[in-house]
């Protein structure tokens, strides 16, 4: 949690940092920075973290292993230099189809017929003379494409229609030309891919994020909740059975299975770079706004990624279009927002965070959406939170106190979206504490916890005194155990710092 007034320009860009006291503002909604060349240093990482950031990104698709045990333990280090909560999440790479490698770069001109093989122990015999082609990673491709479908290669750079299939062997003609180079990305729209959700490298990855106690898993090109469910499993075999994941959304079918895959994760990504080429792209903002509702619906969190700044990758100013990008995605009232290559080897990597921060900070203090009413709330226990949030509404300038062990009140609490009222969240595991991060509006709190549950209570306000997050006079509504003679009950509690 940012508590901040990030507009002032008179304050250096380096010096911008998590206040110690209470401003009139802060952020509810989250910063993710992916980690990379541009940041990776310990001096540059102490400002990001300072600047506010949330979540720590490790894209394993462009890391190593040696690199991956590195940066963690120079995150973590760097985090308790500077008292932040800063959770690690490791993005997993994925099934992926790509061109083989070919000499140099090919110029396809529109109109030309060209193959792709999927057998490379055949080429020579597939080969037609006249007719150019390359090696395809994906074995079944020739059995699961059709004529008319059509082939996206480079982000979409290259486009292809299918126009005969033989065994092992595929005959395209070059709708859109251009250069192509070895290991190029291939996207097929509206193709069910038959490509198993974990690869052999993403076991391996996996192997290591479990070693690395990593706080968050993102796992790429999920199609149904099953992809969810093996991971899972994967992860009890390897000795870790309490696992976070997040589903990235990146092709027509995850759209199709959405409610499914959101039930199934504990949280959700709109990876927009994948999932504006495998959908029409006028339909991704659609996509967008029912995979936000649908997890706000069901409880879930939420991050906006890709080209949230992507200019800024070599400019130091966003365009126009991203600012406005950045805003719509807060006011959709996702709990994060994404950085990708803006970070990772951008030029302006602080940069892009202090725009984040600013865009953030202006639109959250504008009158938007109140808080969520449209989560389905069936246990007593999440209707009594609900009815927290209320009164907090109710109450200008209040803040909400829950203690959680797993995290799972400060989630629920998150979900419902109370505008304005931070959520202070306690917590005496080290584990939850991090998971909060991904949290809208939460503020995590490592706390002991005592078995008197007054006591508690205390020992958390004068917490919020010594950090500056509450003064003399600072109304909190607490979520907490009370107790009523030998019982212990669940209690909502207005209390005022003293």
């Amino acid at each position: 949690m940012i508590w901040q007034d990030q507009l002032r320009q008179d304050i250096p860009l380096d010096q911008r940092r998590v206040a110690a006291t209470q401003q009139p503002h802060y952020r509810q909604t989250k910063v993710v920075f992916t980690i990379g060349p541009a940041v990776e240093d310990s001096d540059t990482l102490e400002r990001l973290f300072r600047q506010g950031v949330d979540i720590c990104r490790i894209n394993m698709a462009h890391a190593d292993h040696q690199w991956t045990r590195d940066i963690c333990r120079r995150v973590r280090a760097v985090a308790a230099r500077v008292d932040r909560e800063i959770a690690l999440m490791m993005d997993i790479k994925g099934p992926e189809i790509r061109t083989g490698k070919i000499d140099g770069e090919w110029q396809l001109e529109e109109g030309e017929q060209f193959d792709f093989y999927c057998d490379l122990d055949r080429i020579d015999e597939l080969q037609e003379e006249g007719v150019r082609g390359v090696s395809i990673n994906y074995p079944n491709f020739w059995e699961d494409v059709k004529v008319g479908d059509t082939m996206l290669v480079d982000s979409g750079l290259l486009r292809l229609e299918v126009m005969d299939i033989q065994p092992c062997r595929v005959r395209t003609k070059v709708t859109v030309g251009g250069p192509l180079t070895s290991r190029r990305h291939v996207n097929l729209p509206g193709v069910k891919v038959r490509l198993p959700c974990l690869t052999e490298k993403d076991r391996e990855d996996i192997k290591l994020g479990i070693s690395l106690d990593m706080d968050l898993y993102a796992l790429s090109f999920v199609r149904e909740a099953d992809d969810l469910d093996l991971m899972r499993s994967y992860c009890r075999e390897q000795g870790q059975q309490d696992v976070r994941i997040i589903a990235k959304l990146e092709d027509q079918s995850a759209i199709e299975n959405l409610a499914e895959i959101v039930q199934a994760a504990d949280a959700v990504m709109v990876a927009r770079g994948d999932l504006g080429i495998e959908i029409p792209y006028e339909t991704l903002p659609i996509a967008q706004d029912r995979a936000i509702k649908e997890c706000l619906r069901q409880g879930k969190s939420v991050i906006v990624a890709t080209h949230m700044l992507e200019s800024m990758i070599q400019n130091p100013m966003p365009t126009r279009a991203e600012i406005t990008d950045v805003a719509h995605a807060v006011t959709q009232q996702a709990d994060c927002v994404m950085l990708s290559g803006e970070t990772s080897v951008g030029k302006f990597p602080l940069e892009c965070v202090d725009t984040l921060n600013r865009i953030i900070t202006a639109v959250e203090k504008q009158e938007g959406p109140g808080w969520n009413d449209r989560i389905e709330l069936k246990s007593a226990k999440g209707l009594l939170l609900r009815s927290a949030v209320i009164l907090c509404q109710e109450l200008e300038g209040a803040a909400i106190v829950c203690f959680t062990r797993s995290g799972y009140l400060a989630n629920i609490l998150s979900s419902l979206r109370p505008r304005r009222s931070p959520i202070f969240a306690f917590t005496d595991d080290a584990r939850a504490l991090k998971r909060m991060c991904l949290n809208w509006g939460v503020d995590p709190f490592f706390l002991q916890f005592t078995e008197d549950p007054e006591e508690t209570i205390l020992k958390a306000m004068n917490a919020l005194k010594q950090h500056g997050r509450a003064q003399a006079g600072t109304r909190l509504v607490v979520i907490a155990n009370a107790l009523l003679g030998e019982r212990v009950i669940e209690t909502i509690q207005l209390r005022t710092v003293e």
